[in-house]
């Protein structure tokens, strides 16, 4: 990378930080030590790579986008993230919130991120193993919607893209004392983040943490698109 512009980036990123700190979005250690390792630049398609540190959803190509830096955090504060903890998550895009996780639950720990469109697997693939993560994280082609039973169940369950409900297959691949963070609503407006736990009993609550806009879940128990 060139000097004066990994300097750039660096800078860029550390702005960001001040404002979510100064916004209360970014509260923890292991969070905002994730957000100052990993790249974002390395996981957006080389035209936006400038744009790598603006806060807003980046195009990756096939209808999909990496999401703004702001509400990545907001999720990965939600999931109370811990090391040697075994993650599942729904819509691997670039790959960029699977390094984020990864790096907080350590080499002791394993994320497991399942992408429906097979140019976003490899590429989101290539970005894991450029950047270092390939060993923690394992991508996966098919329907998030169903999870992933070959590895359940998992301590926290991350979605990416907005379901129509939560889906029950996912609730079942959640350990007891499991936290999942999931937008659900309708297809393209009017979705609410849910932050929901799983209880020793196997009882489920559920905390509305705010409106959002993601892109629609696809797949069995996401939209039919």
């Amino acid at each position: 990378m060139d000097g004066d512009k990994g300097a750039d980036f660096i800078l860029r990123k550390e702005g960001v930080l001040r404002y979510l700190i100064h916004g209360k979005i970014a509260r923890s250690p292991e969070v905002i030590h994730s957000f100052l390792a990993v790249p974002r630049e390395e996981f957006v398609p080389p035209t936006l790579r400038d744009h790598a540190y603006d806060d807003c959803p980046l195009p990756i190509g096939y209808g999909q986008t990496i999401s703004a830096i702001h509400m990545v955090v907001i999720m990965n504060e939600a999931l109370e993230l811990k090391r040697g903890q075994k993650v599942l998550e729904i819509g691997a895009g670039s790959g960029y919130h699977a390094a984020l996780v990864a790096e907080i639950v350590g080499r002791e720990g394993h994320v497991f991120t399942i992408e429906i469109v097979p140019e976003l697997v490899e590429f989101a693939r290539e970005n894991l193993k450029r950047t270092g993560y390939a060993d923690r994280v394992t991508v996966i082609h098919g329907d998030g919607s169903v999870g992933y039973p070959k590895e359940a169940p998992y301590d926290r369950i991350l979605v990416t893209a907005a379901a129509p409900g939560v889906p029950k297959p996912l609730l079942e691949q959640l350990k007891p004392e499991g936290i999942m963070v999931i937008p659900a609503g309708t297809i393209y407006l009017g979705q609410q983040l849910l932050k929901i736990r799983k209880a020793a009993d196997g009882s489920i609550t559920e905390e509305d943490l705010g409106s959002v806009a993601f892109v629609p879940l696809r797949g069995k128990e996401g939209w039919r698109l």
